[in-house]
């Protein structure tokens, strides 16, 4: 079978018009070559072109000090604004409707400060169960600082029926049953322990038809999913950018705001001194004047080093182009799925538990272990596959479209056979 499978894969990576970008970026080294590396959607690779980038900016630095906030390719001052027209195209947005700053979850809180705002019988949030513990972490902070209970107010949905994943009717009813006392509705763009990719239009239509905000967290959608934030309406999004974007462990995050709550100087936020006009910040008056953006809602300059990182990922993006990279990616996964279901080995040790019909997915598949535990996951990680554990009992796989191939497929699902076998 693997030889059938590996014909099969050549075939299909010959065929692969993105295949030159896997050349881009370094593969950790495993027993003297490259490790097959599925771990996307934990932290991506790191591109070749970003010691350029990084290294140009610390030059600066060297040679300037200070003065490099107004010198050179890209003055510091002005940093975040470099990488607006990449970030517009990835998120579906207006370039004044996105920018990079912070880190996902302060970026959260920002976003909640101006979104949530409980009044009356308003007061409640909506989240699907087993969210990722920082979203959690932070819409139940911020229903307590409110001065509201979570336990009454931060309402998590789980499919009705047992299922792996949530399907759009239950949550578009959810919203329709808590109507009135809805203030925000609150999900992943992409669930990050299924991989199931959410409806973000349907679901941001129904908040809004019961009076709410809808808000997401894309760290698992950004740079592997095409999104029309501004088009669906959506009024916040956040992001980071080390998983699908490839901008380093840590790396800097993201923020979008709908233009239309840019333009409302009326909504609340946590200012800083950043986001006030830039025309007169420096005249340090203290005059609180936000700038008409997303721009607004920054707190203080850019971290240089991080978000230089950050562009040298996107002049990538730019070039392989997203819509590109989402063809390839159900692809590859469809690729990996029928190696897995065609095998006589795996087909009775592994249930999918990511959605099959490849457009609600992104790019993963989630193997849930029927019958072995973490040490099939230890012996892939010893054979030089590098993946991620998450419990109870499942492996996040992530085939990249910009690195990963079709050869790596098989590659993993051979060792994957020969981990079951060990077990047995």
């Amino acid at each position: 079978m693997k030889e059938e499978a590996l014909k099969q894969a050549a075939q299909l990576d010959e065929q692969d018009q993105l295949a030159t970008f896997r050349t881009q970026f370094y593969f950790p080294q495993r027993n003297g070559k490259d490790c097959i590396y599925l771990c996307g959607n934990s932290l991506g690779l790191q591109p070749k072109i970003t010691k350029d980038f990084v290294n140009e900016e610390l030059k600066k630095w060297e040679e300037s000090g200070v003065e490099g906030h107004f010198t050179g390719n890209r003055p510091w001052v002005n940093y975040h604004k470099n990488s607006k027209s990449a970030l517009s195209k990835l998120i579906g947005a207006h370039e004044h409707e996105v920018v990079a700053m912070n880190n996902l979850t302060t970026n959260l809180h920002l976003a909640l400060a101006s979104f949530y705002r409980p009044k009356g019988k308003r007061t409640k949030i909506l989240i699907e169960r087993g969210a990722f513990p920082s979203d959690f972490y932070a819409v139940h902070s911020r229903i307590h600082v409110s001065g509201f209970d979570p336990v009454d107010n931060l309402v998590e949905l789980n499919p009705a029926d047992g299922s792996d994943y949530l399907s759009t009717e239950e949550i578009v009813s959810k919203i329709k049953e808590l109507d009135d006392e809805l203030a925000l509705v609150m999900f992943p763009g992409i669930q990050y322990y299924t991989g199931q990719l959410f409806e973000i239009q349907k679901i941001t239509e129904a908040a809004h038809a019961v009076g709410a905000y809808a808000g997401f967290d894309l760290a698992h959608a950004a740079g592997n999913v095409p999104l029309k934030l501004h088009d669906c309406k959506v009024d916040f999004a956040v992001w980071c950018t080390y998983k699908y974007l490839n901008s380093g462990p840590g790396g800097v995050g993201g923020l979008f705001v709908h233009e239309k709550h840019g333009e409302n100087r009326e909504i609340p936020r946590l200012s800083g001194w950043w986001g006030h006009n830039a025309e007169s910040r420096f005249k340090m008056d203290n005059e609180i004047n936000p700038i008409p953006t997303v721009d607004g809602w920054q707190l203080s300059n850019v971290n240089i080093l991080s978000h230089a990182s950050h562009l040298a990922s996107l002049k990538i993006f730019d070039h392989a182009g997203i819509n590109n990279l989402r063809a390839k990616s159900l692809k590859l996964t469809d690729f990996m799925e029928s190696l897995i279901e065609s095998s006589e080995i795996l087909a009775k040790e592994i249930r999918i538990i990511t959605p099959r019909n490849h457009h609600e997915r992104g790019a993963q598949l989630s193997l849930y272990l029927l019958n072995y535990g973490k040490s099939v996951f230890e012996f892939l990680i010893k054979k030089g596959v590098i993946l991620d554990w998450r419990e109870p009992n499942v492996i996040r796989v992530a085939p990249v479209p910009l690195y990963n191939s079709f050869t790596d497929a098989v590659n993993f699902i051979s060792i994957l056979e020969e981990a079951i076998i060990n077990e047995r």
